[in-house]
């Protein structure tokens, strides 16, 4: 008996089976036994036999997902297919089950070897996983460009190593918080792989220059959530009740949630759907500006719509193949997809589409808000006193009380230099003032958006502000903008004092950080725009940028680059780090905010709106369901403490992340700025001591 009822998907898009379907099950039988995948021991186990192979059908996998293209280019990437599943298949029977770490460790380590981003591979294979690499590595990258090659081998490096990852948390018996699980999935699921083969298979390339732009990497991230999602909703039984696996979405909102197996199952489909709600949306109404905006020549447009339609061409084949694949759980569920089953389909999901986009301001029930206990003493810079009244001059003479937006009464309550005294307790004067200056104009400026751009629908007008802004720092820093208001003239002068003293390509990445917070205030404008509550995995991940807490970390980043070599900023352990501290504030400044936010501003950008909206559960409910989140990301961020290279400039930057933490939450308890919608807030706070976990206790024990 099947743990769940399979949920109703949705399914925009028929599919398509490729003319050569057959030409590749043969070619790929013999590719395999030449690889010594089929039959032949691996220390004594045999991974596959000839009727695994054939059951599992892979051939009809890459027929359904690739339809358009040749002969020749479906046996390559069916091969590619049936290589990554015999890793899959090869690392469970081998390490996951007997739990070598030590073992899966050093099988990971060599493979590297097999796919260079440039230059012939000298070493020679050892086993069928390393053999099938090599052979596939020489017969792909040869028409590639350099780019592809680099994206192609770091999404291929994050499927293998990322297998740690889950052979860890097996090892722990840890289960993973939802808002980690997607973002490691990602990693371990392969789908960022399959869209690099997507491009292969169509013959054209996203290109370079816009390739890491949000569009397309929401294109490519909302595509692997939904292979990924889909892959848990049917490989459920396979993966928790007979191989103990971890890494599975219906068990992660089984556990975190709270929810009988097959609620999380519905709940899992729900965002599954949600995030092809987004890919459509993002196809649909950024990429075309993206396009115009990087003025792509017609042959990069045709990549661009050609790789879109790859990417739907596999999300409905992948789905067909999985409902005839005996890998997976399957029973009872019609096979093909008619005219009318899609029609059907966007029937079915319509609901919750127009859910999206039907916000309304709503009255705030009263809350009472806990003491958010963390495990990192606060401590606070001696200079304080002196930032409060040179940053409040500061921003006076740049013009900040003179808009209508704050007044001096407002500024001053606000109080960013004591937040900057708390998350750098051991600065200069100098460098308080500058951090304080900092929180204003970003504070600012994030007011402005949505009171001038956003209330009035005004999108050109935002998208002129933000190229303004944009150009206010010159990476040469000759300024050749005329300021025309406050947010202008105070960056303008804060890039200045900032970026001066930076090298070249810290002073460009620097940028980057403050470009891509001022297009998540863009973001947010054509949200309001369109009326439409975000979705919840795109809300958690553009909400580090909108906080500003990458560009916290970028100016921290920076003085450590003397101690910290280059690559290990990219560490799963690093990045770990900071996100999880990033997602503990922001949610922080989500519940502090959310009466001001919700009730008399009408905005949609709040994680407990967006927990409300997607689950459809009472306020108290999404409340609960955040504080839980935050304590999850905060014991990740402790944990990623743990797991930090042995590297003295890393340990200061996690100490740095520390004073970050705490500084944030003792400026929320003192500031002013969330008394100040209409009077007295909705919320309370609650006694001294009561940490989140506690509340989260205490709510259920009174309701």
């Amino acid at each position: 008996m099947q743990p769940f009822q399979l949920p109703e998907f949705y399914t925009p898009h028929p599919a398509r089976l490729n003319q050569n379907l057959e030409r590749a099950r043969v070619h790929t039988r013999a590719w395999a036994r030449e690889m010594d995948m089929v039959d032949v021991p691996q220390h004594g186990t045999v991974v596959w036999t000839a009727d695994d192979l054939e059951s599992h059908d892979y051939a009809l996998l890459c027929a359904y997902t690739h339809p358009d293209c040749d002969g020749e280019t479906l046996d390559l990437v069916t091969d590619w297919y049936v290589w990554v599943f015999y890793f899959d298949d090869h690392f469970v029977e081998l390490f996951k089950r007997s739990r070598d770490i030590a073992g899966a460790q050093a099988h990971l380590d060599r493979l590297p070897l097999f796919m260079p981003v440039s230059g012939v591979i000298t070493e020679t294979p050892e086993n069928p996983v390393e053999k099938g690499l090599a052979d596939l590595w020489r017969r792909t990258v040869g028409t590639h460009s350099r780019d592809w090659r680099e994206r192609f081998a770091a999404n291929t490096r994050h499927l293998l190593d990322e297998s740690m990852w889950e052979l860890h948390n097996i090892s722990a018996k840890r289960l993973a918080n939802p808002v980690e699980y997607v973002e490691m999935r990602r990693r371990v699921g392969g789908a960022p792989w399959s869209a690099n083969l997507v491009e292969h298979a169509v013959g054209l390339e996203v290109p370079a220059h816009i390739a890491a732009t949000r569009p397309i990497e929401v294109l490519r991230d909302t595509f692997s959530d939904a292979v990924h999602l889909r892959n848990d909703l049917f490989s459920y039984e396979r993966e928790v009740l007979d191989e103990g696996e971890l890494s599975n979405g219906v068990l992660v909102f089984e556990k975190f949630l709270g929810l009988p197996t097959q609620q999380a199952a519905d709940a899992v489909n729900d965002l599954l759907t949600s995030r092809l709600h987004q890919f459509e949306h993002t196809a649909l109404t950024e990429v075309p500006i993206l396009l115009e905006e990087h003025a792509v020549d017609p042959a990069g447009r045709a990549a661009v719509l050609g790789y879109v339609k790859g990417l739907q061409d596999w999300q409905a084949g992948g789905h067909e193949w999985h409902l005839r694949s005996s890998r997976y759980m399957n029973k009872g569920v019609p096979l093909g997809m008619s005219a009318a089953s899609v029609l059907g389909s966007y029937a079915k999901t319509m609901p919750q589409r127009i859910g999206q986009f039907t916000s309304t301001p709503k009255v705030v029930e009263p809350y009472v808000l806990p003491s958010f206990d963390v495990p990192f003493p606060l401590a606070l810079s001696p200079h304080l006193d002196r930032a409060r009244d040179e940053v409040a001059i500061w921003a006076v003479e740049q013009g900040f009380t003179g808009e209508g937006v704050w007044d001096e009464r407002k500024l001053r309550g606000f109080d960013f230099p004591l937040c900057s005294a708390g998350i750098d307790p051991d600065a200069t004067a100098q460098e308080l003032f500058l951090s304080g200056c900092w929180l204003t104009w970003g504070t600012y400026a994030d007011d402005v958006y949505p009171l001038w751009y956003g209330r009035t629908r005004d999108l050109a007008g935002v998208k002129t502000q933000t190229a303004r802004l944009k150009a206010c720092m010159p990476l040469d820093l000759v300024q050749t903008v005329v300021p025309a208001n406050a947010t202008e003239r105070s960056l303008a002068d804060l890039w200045q004092r900032t970026a001066a003293p930076m090298t070249p390509s810290f002073r460009s990445t620097f940028r980057d950080t403050v470009d891509a917070m001022l297009d998540s205030w863009v973001w947010e404008v054509v949200n309001m725009h369109h009326n439409r509550i975000p979705d919840p995995v795109d809300y958690v991940e553009m909400r580090r940028s909108t906080f500003g807490s990458e560009l916290t970390t970028s100016l921290s980043r920076f003085s450590h680059s003397a101690t910290v070599p280059p690559e290990l900023w990219g560490t799963r352990a690093v990045q770990t780090l900071e996100r999880s501290a990033m997602d503990y504030c922001t949610m922080l400044n989500d519940v502090f905010s959310y009466t001001k936010e919700t009730q008399y501003e009408g905005e949609v950008h709040n994680i407990v709106r967006v927990v409300e909206n997607f689950l459809g559960v009472p306020q108290e409910r999404a409340f609960e369901i955040t504080y839980a989140l935050m304590d999850a990301r905060l014991d990740q961020f402790v944990r990623a403490v743990d797991d930090l290279p042995d590297n003295a400039g890393l340990t200061r930057y996690a100490d740095e992340l520390k004073d970050w933490i705490a500084g944030i939450i003792h400026w929320h308890e003192q500031t002013s700025r969330y008394d100040e919608a209409g009077g007295l807030p909705a919320f309370q706070r609650g006694p001294s001591g009561l940490g989140t976990s506690a509340y989260r206790l205490t709510s259920r024990a009174s309701s």
